[in-house]
């Protein structure tokens, strides 16, 4: 085929992340543009934490089928991106790079356009996938994305203030080579979950998923590992949870307090340890991080157990989910007849 005949052709281009990042600007305007989206809609009120807000009181054929065929052509093709990513780089036809090669400018091209397109499905139909399927399952794809960024990540800057919990090597050389289709998918689901909306929250979060689209787009470039690029996308949640927790009255101030604590821990416990940064400058986030949780607690905002709540849970799925990926790789390689070191290879 001419297409895979030419990405195969080791072509790069220049590339920049704050070119990346000015696209998705573009590409926030463009849906703040075609607004309003829901002035003509009458919702319904709130029905408890498992309803979600922003859907039409009754769904809709074309609301159904233009949000379900919106998605799964959109990660049909973002999932052949990965695949023939990887495919490009095992024949040695494509290296990292610190510009793009032709199946990142591919990979940017599609992802802009079905953007795009959601944005014009969103105005015409307005439903997203929610009429379908719960909230729930769009907050625990990205949940669980955390969870495995964090996997991943334990070797280079550990789980605790630097310290590397005993994660077999097997279950993080696996996740590192395949986590792209999970992140694939738990950021395409989310995209389509939600219609495009004007508030804050949804702008916030648009904004988020645009920027996890890029870094979903730059497989195999510099800019893909940059670790000061990682860590924005992997902290964003501390700013856009606590303020969709803010614009959800209902919640109370104690949802507010639980987010921004609660990611602001996991930032000084876990993610502030890969970026090198001197004992000094980590010393003082630390102190600035106790402050903050001191002067909560004394005002009678939070109780201490409050930031906990999100760490907790992050680093009991981390070692339950370490656990049992470890389990089922060291079984699949004993029923291979092969080593556990040597699973995960693909």
């Amino acid at each position: 085929m001419k297409l895979n005949a030419s990405l195969a052709h080791n072509k790069q281009y220049p590339f920049q992340l704050r070119w990346g990042l000015l696209g998705c600007l573009a590409l926030l305007g463009l849906a703040i543009g075609f607004g309003p989206y829901s002035d003509h809609i009458e919702f319904l009120s709130d029905q408890g934490k498992s309803w979600y807000f922003w859907q039409l009181p009754e769904s809709t054929t074309w609301g159904f089928y233009t949000a379900w065929g919106g998605y799964i052509a959109h990660q049909v093709f973002h999932w052949w991106i990965i695949y023939r990513a990887r495919q490009l780089k095992a024949q040695g036809a494509i290296a990292y790079t610190s510009g793009l090669n032709r199946i990142n400018v591919l990979a940017l091209a599609g992802n802009a356009a079905f953007i795009g397109l959601h944005i014009v499905q969103t105005k015409f139909f307005y439903d997203g996938l929610a009429q379908t399927v719960s909230v729930w399952s769009s907050q625990f794809a990205v949940i669980f994305m955390l969870v495995v960024i964090m996997i991943m990540e334990n070797p280079r800057r550990g789980l605790l203030f630097g310290k590397r919990m005993p994660i077999k090597q097997m279950v993080v050389t696996c996740f590192r080579r395949y986590h792209g289709y999970y992140f694939s998918w738990a950021i395409l689901y989310t995209f389509w979950y939600h219609p495009i909306e004007l508030t804050e929250g949804h702008l916030l979060g648009f904004f988020y998923l645009f920027a996890l689209l890029l870094q979903g787009s730059l497989m195999f470039t510099q800019s893909h590992r940059n670790r000061y690029w990682t860590f924005f996308l992997e902290v964003y949640v501390l700013v856009h949870g606590t303020v969709v927790a803010f614009q959800s009255p209902a919640q109370g101030m104690t949802a507010v307090a639980m987010f921004f604590t609660g990611f602001f821990t996991l930032l000084v416990v876990t993610q502030i340890h890969g970026l090198g940064l001197s004992r000094r400058v980590v010393t003082a986030i630390i102190m600035l991080y106790l402050g903050v949780i001191t002067a909560l607690i004394v005002q009678g905002t939070i109780t201490w157990v409050i930031p906990l709540r999100i760490p907790m849970g992050e680093y009991g799925l981390v070692l339950l989910v370490a656990l049992l990926a470890w389990g089922l790789l060291a079984l699949y390689a004993r029923l291979r007849g092969g080593s556990d070191e040597g699973t995960g290879k693909g």
